[in-house]
Parts: C-alpha cells; sequence; structure tokens
C-alpha cells in the first residue's frame, strides 16, 4: 500500500488491474513446447511482452495476428519456424482463468462504491470478460487499445479517475506491477501493489467491513 496513505484507506472509488490480480493465464502449454524445442521457460513470454512487440498491441495499432507474426519472428533464429509458430499460436491463444477472491472482493466493493477496471490490454478485451462472465463486474472498463494510451502514463490514470467520477486523490488503485502503482501514486492515488488474494483482501477489510456496517 501507498505509506502515504497507508494508515486511512478511505476512497470513493477503486481502479483496478486485470492481468496478474483478476485474470491468470495457463502457461503449462507454452512451456512443454518450450521445453521440447530446447528453450528456456519464460522465452516466449519474454518476448511476446517485449516493448516494440506488445505496446503496439495495448495501443491497438497492430492485430493478434501481427503480434503473433513478431513473436515467430523473434523465436526464428533459435528454433524452426514450425516449432515458433507452434509457440506463438499457444502462446496468444492460451486459456485463462479468474481469481473468484478477486471478484469477489470487487463485487462487495462495488456496493460502496464504482469499480473501474483499468487494463493495458487488446481490443478485444470485451470479449475476454464476456466469455470470463465478468461484463458486469466494473462500472467502467479503461482499454488501453482502446484510450490510445497505456500505463504508467499519468493520462490513463485520469481517464479512469473521470470515467468513475471523483478526484485523482480520492482513487484507490490495485495493480500488480511497481511501476504501475507507483505513477498512481505520484498523482495522490492511494496504491495497494497486488501480492496475492489474501493481501488484497486484508488491505480491503476495514473498508468492506465498515460498509456492512452503515
Amino acid at each position: 500500500m501507498n505509506p502515504a496513505n497507508a494508515d486511512d484507506l478511505s476512497f470513493d472509488a477503486m481502479l483496478c488491474d486485470i492481468d496478474g490480480v483478476i485474470r491468470f493465464y495457463d502457461t503449462d502449454v507454452v512451456s512443454r513446447l518450450e521445453k521440447r524445442a530446447g528453450l528456456r521457460a519464460g522465452t516466449t513470454a519474454a518476448i511476446g511482452f517485449a516493448p516494440e512487440n506488445d505496446l503496439p498491441l495495448l495501443l491497438g495499432q497492430i492485430t493478434k495476428e501481427q503480434w503473433a507474426h513478431s513473436i515467430v519472428q523473434s523465436l526464428v533464429p533459435d528454433v524452426s519456424r514450425a516449432e515458433a509458430q507452434m509457440l506463438a499460436t499457444a502462446f496468444t491463444e492460451a486459456e485463462s482463468r479468474t481469481d473468484d477472491v478477486v471478484v469477489r472482493l470487487l463485487r462487495q466493493v462495488r456496493s460502496y462504491c464504482p469499480v473501474v477496471l483499468v487494463s493495458n490490454a487488446t481490443v478485444w478485451l470485451d470479449e475476454d470478460l464476456e466469455l470470463l462472465g465478468l461484463r458486469d463486474l466494473a462500472n467502467d472498463v479503461v482499454n488501453s487499445s482502446l484510450v490510445g494510451v497505456a500505463k504508467p502514463d499519468r493520462r490513463i490514470y485520469e481517464i479512469a479517475a473521470e470515467r468513475a467520477g471523483v478526484p485523482t486523490d480520492r482513487c484507490l488503485f490495485v495493480d500488480d506491477r511497481e511501476e504501475n502503482t507507483t505513477a498512481a501514486a505520484e498523482l495522490g492515488m492511494t496504491t495497494v501493489l497486488y501480492r496475492s488474494a489474501a493481501g488484497l483482501e486484508e488491505a480491503l477489510a476495514p473498508v468492506l467491513e465498515s460498509s456492512l456496517l452503515t
């Protein structure tokens, strides 16, 4: 939590990341393919999430197919093209799951104040949320690929606060990446650096317990 506000967790809106907090991807298939190809575990993810490959996708500038192609091109020097294509497909089409505890917490918070999801995400995020049964989880979704800016750019936080209808210094921001919570704190937001569902539940307990009493 942001040390400046840690003793007084009061807020009028909650802004929350999606991937790494609510949604998690199954990496087993990619890991098996990497092992078979003689690659170090995590190689494909490192390439897929490299800024030169990932950021254009998250800003809505390229398609999923173009993203997959960039992964293939980066893998080809070390593996065959067929192996690279299998890895890219497995990575870009990986199945995902949601953390039921975090989903429950967000639904509870939404009964207390607006919840806005803030994600460096793809143009098909709405479809993903529909498949996961999460379209009604939040009051709004700020998707980097649709607004044209990505965390930790301050503008995406300002957009999220505006969508929530509250000043930035009355927002709680939750994210699993420190550079993103740092940027939010610089705007005066209270922040929680997500490490586990249990940790988030503990951080929110005073607010949720208080809301149940009112």
